[in-house]
């Protein structure tokens, strides 16, 4: 968040975040955590971890008996990505003797707070958007600052920058854990190579090829926005993808901070050429209906009418690779593919706009704790890497273990030296802004209820 697929030097430092990306986490509002917690949380020079593996480590930190606990790990995350998570845990089960207890639902966002309302916050969360994790801890201080072992561990082996997104006012409270790079389109090799076109390697060569399909009668993009709770999301990837092209990453930036308005001339035009596309009758929606059926289409089927030819296009994160069915070629010459999102000129470099998620805890339960730290480990990364197209912001992660053409993608992607890496967006934007009215505006918009 997510961030992106960095295993080894963390190359969202790439370039891409700027002082106000950085400055932006100060946000304003005060802490109810109290100044010794901050003081566990913040300094971490003088934190010295135990030698041997993770487990070795985690014995060391907590020699409490953990066998038979049960840990609650909240998440909007579902089926089938879930089992890779899953597996990724075991290795931790296995060390303590403790449970890691599932829980999902896809209105995160919305139930999370619902929970912590009535008392029944889980012992973690998968929290998606730091914007929502600061409005949590603001708003309602339940989040607990992650331990001064846990914040030495991120200190080791993320970019600072990275552990700003888990800080709010110089508090560290979230610790990183996946990241996936959302600058790419979906298409079929195959189904290009058989019509007789060429993947575009300009906006130019994107916007000529999308006009050349639209004229065989064909749609050539296919899009959905649907969430449960959380509908719209999708579009505001694409906003935001539009907004690093048009305006370069420091204007992006000002836009997330809101030192400009969402109605500055900068915005409406991203939207505008963003419309382009998805606003276009001719253009959209493959194999699923007309222009407004984006807002209905559930974002996990909005791509797969490109296996069957219904549409050739569809703007979507490397994490969309884990939706396509079973059995489905994902490589350069398979039954599908991404390719960077391109530029509409060299001025800005490469933006990448990438997204990652936040581990926070509820209580300070030994194995909640225990938890958490391995989470942060070279070791909790190499296992989820090695479940599927996983990538993590460790910089410690063995590359040799990324198998995923996609995920192998990513991080080249991110490795390039024009690389200009952003963060989404939305995620940093306040909850009720981020993960709400900006949601349901670009619904109204894409369905026509507002311009």
């Amino acid at each position: 968040m997510h961030l992106s697929p960095r295993s080894r030097r963390l190359v969202l430092a790439a370039a891409g975040l700027t002082a106000a990306a950085l400055a932006l986490t100060a946000c304003a509002g005060g802490s109810t955590t109290s100044s010794t917690a901050a003081t566990e949380a913040t300094v971490t020079s003088a934190v010295t971890l135990p030698d041997g593996d993770y487990c070795a480590q985690i014995k060391s930190l907590w020699p409490q008996d953990m066998t038979g606990t049960t840990i609650d790990y909240y998440t909007g995350v579902g089926a089938p990505e879930d089992a890779q998570w899953k597996a990724s845990f075991k290795p931790f089960e296995d060390c303590t003797g403790a449970k890691v207890q599932w829980d999902s639902s896809k209105e995160f966002e919305a139930q999370i707070n619902v929970r912590i309302a009535s008392g029944n916050a889980p012992d973690v969360a998968a929290v998606p958007q730091p914007g929502l994790l600061r409005s949590i801890v603001e708003e309602t201080g339940s989040i607990k600052p992650a331990t001064a072992a846990a914040a030495a561990n991120v200190d080791r082996y993320y970019s600072p920058a990275i552990k700003q997104y888990g800080t709010v006012n110089d508090i560290y409270f979230g610790t990183p854990i996946d990241a996936s790079v959302k600058s790419f389109i979906w298409y079929s090799p195959k189904r290009l190579q058989q019509d007789g076109y060429q993947v575009p390697q300009t906006y130019d060569d994107l916007m000529a090829l999308t006009k050349q399909i639209a004229a065989t009668g064909k749609k050539p993009w296919c899009a959905g926005a649907a969430s449960g709770d959380a509908t719209g999301w999708p579009l505001t990837d694409w906003l935001e993808d539009y907004m690093l092209r048009t305006n370069g990453p420091e204007v992006y930036q000002q836009w997330v901070n809101h030192e400009i308005p969402f109605n500055d001339p900068k915005v409406a035009d991203a939207l505008a050429k963003m419309g382009e596309i998805l606003k276009n009758p001719d253009y959209v929606n493959g194999g699923l209906g007309d222009v407004a059926s984006i807002a209905s289409t559930n974002f996990q089927d909005a791509g797969q009418p490109i296996l069957k030819g219904d549409c050739y296009f569809h703007r979507q994160a490397s994490f969309y690779e884990n939706f396509w069915p079973a059995g489905t070629t994902v490589a350069p010459d398979g039954d599908v593919y991404a390719m960077y999102f391109p530029t509409f000129n060299d001025n800005f470099g490469k933006p990448v706009l990438g997204a990652g998620t936040f581990l926070a805890a509820f209580n300070d339960k030994p194995e909640v704790q225990a938890f958490q730290y391995y989470l942060t480990t070279p070791e909790w990364s190499d296992a989820y890497a090695k479940e599927g197209p996983n990538i993590t912001a460790n910089n410690a992660l063995d590359q040799s273990l990324i198998t995923s053409p996609i995920a192998k993608l990513s991080y080249q992607t991110l490795q390039d030296p024009k690389a200009q890496f952003a963060f989404d967006g939305s995620d940093q934007m306040p909850g009720p802004v981020g993960a709400n009215a900006l949601w349901k505006q670009l619904i109204n918009w894409i369905t026509g209820q507002d311009d």
